[in-house]
């Protein structure tokens, strides 16, 4: 009998495990960082499994019929997979967790999940929401505190006094460069994040630890998806489209995005002060795959071509100006045309390995490679004219007369082909509250350029800089036209750059840092220090970068967090930096430094009821071994010599909550300052015997008998915008939430400018504040939580909204430039160079 019992037990337990399948891999966050104690179970069935330290879990499943998989981890999303298995067997899931989200009438509110550092991190689904004319996704930076955009246009921002050439951003680890040859917004087409294929955000403003590049201002870290089911998007509006497409293998092995964007700004350049045939093209393509070879080794592919195209024929353009004292009207009249190509391609592979759960390996192979172009002919007359300003005349805002009349003639065929290839290893070491983090990269640099690009100026009789006029005049029909008025043997250009360069250099980074988490006294601290290297070997440079970041969560009754920041931030010139202001090239120059002293604090609170954060951060950089530039719209043209220091210091402080139930708003405040002082700079003034200043040593009447030198000291640098405002607003109609309104209102106070001159000094002028509200409202068709009946249209739809966008609503002549002319007295005047006008957008965005 106990041998008969003895054997019908094995008979069911070998049923049993006939009857069973398994279920087995490893869990890991959005970092790759294994998860432990996250809940794997059978719907439905009892029983089920954790995962370990290393984040590995095996679990016991039915098999033979249809179940459903449940991840789940406190503040992680929840995930499920629905698999049919055969009896034994053995099925690898290994997924990645996102952070929870919480819907409130499908607005979304991540949670909060750094606080330590100076990087902060931005929810990418934002994008979407705020109306820009540009439609970029660094669209989402311009209302943070510190950061500043003047050019509604562009991507580019300065942060706390820095340039646009002072700032990282990186794709999943790589380095993005900003075109070389971009003089205007309008010609700058598409950045090269696309915010359908982003999952995460982190932005610091200054103080931001070793493991970024040497850059002086800022960084931005990206990293796009790594889709878990099939997915995508299309948009489209009256400023161009773009579809994106996601899926992932049922084992999550293998997975891919894939992005093309196309944009127009046809629509919008409409509203420009010049007149005319406005034809800009902007496509680009973008992919990441990854694929899991093994359990701990994955490779990564990002891949992205971009072809801009901006073709542009004007005709004329008036523009008024002055006051009311003295209305001004300029109207020109333009012959011949520009065209500018920009074209981008870059490759990156990577390769993760996990040798254990505490150790991550990196190693990245990347190329980039840009070809530009530049040409334009164009030609124009222009009249200066004083409008009538008396307002009982029935001819009040008409000419009343003719200041003058002059011409110009822009000419260039600048051409440039940039290749970098680098070779780069990151790893991680994690050691209970310890985490070490080291890399090294090669990078080579091939860049070859052309420049011939040279200014006539006719302006009001004479030709800028020397010789009268020969070839512009007022015709016999008293119309601006170009005519000849008298030979002459010498044609007088205002500039003239022609140069070709070629460059060929190596550079050696690396860098280590260490983080450590404590407690003392209930008191929370993380520490994080680390520094950086950088070897150049065309001026044999040798660099060192330390940095530290100190922080301190007290044990209050408020939610506070203090932190420290310091550190040396070197910038070794790229080619830009290393042309001067003709086209040729230094290769002498040294990094530029910025040494950063930032002190913060973080305080989350409740308000009604709800989450809110307030964030400060006080600042002060000190500036070494400068190199001066000259800044018009986006162009950025260097002395090419390391000859100023200077200073940034100020304050930045943003709050940040539900204003509105359920949708994040905020509101960011700047002050700041920043100036340099060239070394060794001066300017004589003279004086005649009547103690009155005259230009020069004489002039036909006057003759000097005195002089004077002067030494400027320090002066406003080019980006000194002492005060800015950022403000992005969300809402709802409570009884319809499908119907949403967005605010965006950027405020900046005026950038200093002056003529046109190589003389820093003189640069005392202020451009008017640049003040920009956008608007947006969106009603959803479907929404993502509807309930979905079978065989009904639209199912394979998560979600279809239309919106309505303004632009400039408040119609504010924004200024970005100004163009220099004289009168026939020799005055000279600043015609500014107006942004773009109100404008409406329509948009449609469905995703699936």
């Amino acid at each position: 009998m106990r041998y008969l019992l003895i054997f019908l037990f094995s008979f069911l337990s070998l049923y049993t495990l006939a009857q069973e399948a398994y279920v087995q891999g490893t869990v890991r966050d959005e970092k790759n960082v294994p998860l432990e104690a996250v809940t794997v179970s059978v719907l439905g069935e009892p029983g089920g499994s954790t995962t370990d330290k290393f984040g590995k879990y095996s679990l016991i499943a039915p098999a033979g019929k249809e179940i459903k998989v449940v991840f789940s981890f406190v503040g992680l999303q929840s995930m499920e997979y629905d698999l049919k298995l055969f009896a034994g067997e053995v099925r690898q899931i290994s997924p990645r967790m996102r952070t929870k989200s919480t819907f409130l009438n499908e607005f979304e509110i991540t949670e909060e999940t750094q606080r330590t550092s100076t990087m902060n991190k931005l929810d990418p689904k934002v994008v979407s929401a705020i109306p820009s004319a540009s439609g970029n996704f660094e669209a989402v930076l311009f209302s943070q505190p510190g950061v500043v955009s003047n050019n509604e246009l562009s991507s580019q921002y300065s942060v706390r006094g820095g340039n646009f050439d002072e700032n990282l951003v990186y794709v999943n680890d790589i380095l993005i460069y900003r075109p070389f040859l971009v003089r205007s917004g309008q010609q700058e087409g598409l950045s090269f994040v696309n915010s359908d294929l982003v999952s995460s955000v982190e932005f610091s403003a200054g103080g931001f630890e070793a493991r970024y590049g040497d850059k002086m201002s800022s960084v931005l870290d990206i990293k796009y998806k790594e889709p878990l089911e099939f997915g995508g998007s299309v948009s489209a509006s009256l400023l161009g489209g773009a579809v994106h497409v996601e899926d992932a293998s049922d084992d999550h092995r293998f997975t891919q995005i894939h992005g093309v964007r196309y944009r127009s700004n046809q629509y919008i350049l409409g509203s420009l002060d010049t007149d005319g045939d406005y034809r800009p093209s902007f496509l680009d393509y973008q992919t990441y795959l990854t694929y899991d070879i093994t359990e701990k080794f994955q490779i990564d592919f990002l891949g992205n071509i971009t072809r801009n195209k901006y073709q542009f024929i004007p005709e004329d353009r008036q523009s008024d100006f002055g006051t009311f004292n003295e209305a001004l009207r300029l109207s020109v009249f333009f012959a011949g045309q520009e065209i500018d190509e920009y074209e981008t391609y870059t490759g990156a592979i990577a390769g993760n390995y996990r040798p254990d759960a505490s150790t991550k390996l990196k190693f990245i192979a990347s190329t980039y490679r840009a070809l530009e172009s530049e040409t334009f002919d164009i030609e124009g007359a222009y009249r200066l004219d004083e409008l009538e300003r008396d307002l009982s005349s029935e001819e009040f805002g008409d000419v009343a007369f003719n200041r003058g009349v002059g011409g110009f003639i822009n000419h260039a065929r600048n051409y440039l082909d940039a290749w970098v290839t680098t070779v780069e290893h990151r790893g991680w070491k994690f050691k209970e509250d310890q985490t070490f983090q080291w890399g090294l990269k090669l990078q080579h640099e091939d860049i070859w350029d052309r420049l011939k690009e040279w200014e006539y100026i006719d302006s009001a009789g004479y030709s800028t800089p020397q010789t009268p006029p020969a070839y512009w005049g007022i015709s016999s029909t008293d119309s601006l036209r170009p005519i000849p008025i008298s030979p002459r043997d010498e044609l007088n250009l205002r500039t003239s750059v022609r140069a070709e360069n070629r460059l060929i250099s190596n550079r050696i980074l690396g860098y280590f840092q260490w983080e450590n988490s404590f407690d003392i006294d209930t008191n929370e601290f993380q520490i994080n220090i680390g520094g950086r290297l950088n070897y150049w070997d065309l001026n044999n440079q040798l660099i060192f970068s330390p940095r530290a970041n100190i922080s301190w969560k007290p044990n209050w009754e408020r939610d506070f967090v203090f932190r420290f920041s310091w550190g040396f931030y070197h910038q070794p010139p790229f080619y830009r930096e290393l042309r001067d202001l003709f086209g040729n090239v230094n290769k002498n120059i040294r990094a530029q430094t910025s040494i950063h002293y930032v002190l913060g604090s973080d305080l989350n609170f409740k308000a009604w009821g709800r989450p809110f954060k307030f964030v400060s951060e006080v600042y002060y950089k000190k500036l070494n071994n400068l190199i001066p530039y000259e800044i018009d719209n986006v162009r950025l043209r260097y002395y090419a010599d390391n000859i100023a220091e200077g200073y940034a210091t100020g304050i930045d402080m943003k709050i940040n909550g539900e204003f509105v139930k359920g949708v994040e708003s905020w509101f960011s405040l700047g002050v700041m300052q920043t100036k340099e002082d060239i070394l060794n700079d001066s300017y004589t003034e003279y004086y005649n015997s009547d103690g009155e200043t005259i230009i020069s040593g004489f002039t036909a009447n006057n003759v000097a008998v005195d002089s004077a030198t002067f030494f400027p000291g320090a002066v406003p640098r080019p980006t000194d915008q002492r005060v800015t405002v950022g403000l992005f607003f969300q809402d709802y109609l409570p009884r319809i939430p499908s119907v949403k309104m967005n605010l965006n209102v950027l405020f900046g106070t005026g950038l200093p400018f002056g003529p046109p001159s190589y003389e820093r000094y003189k640069d005392t002028l202020r451009i008017p504040p640049y003040r920009r509200v956008d608007i947006g409202g969106s009603y959803s068709i479907l929404k993502p939580d509807r309930e979905r009946k079978p065989g009904q249209a639209f199912n394979f739809m998560e979600s279809l909204w239309i919106g309505v966008e303004v632009f400039n609503l408040l119609q504010v002549n924004n200024t970005i430039s100004y163009l220099w002319i004289r009168d026939v007295s020799n005055r000279q005047y600043a015609i500014p160079n107006y942004l773009t006008n109100r404008q409406v957008n329509v948009r449609l965005v469905a995703k699936f």
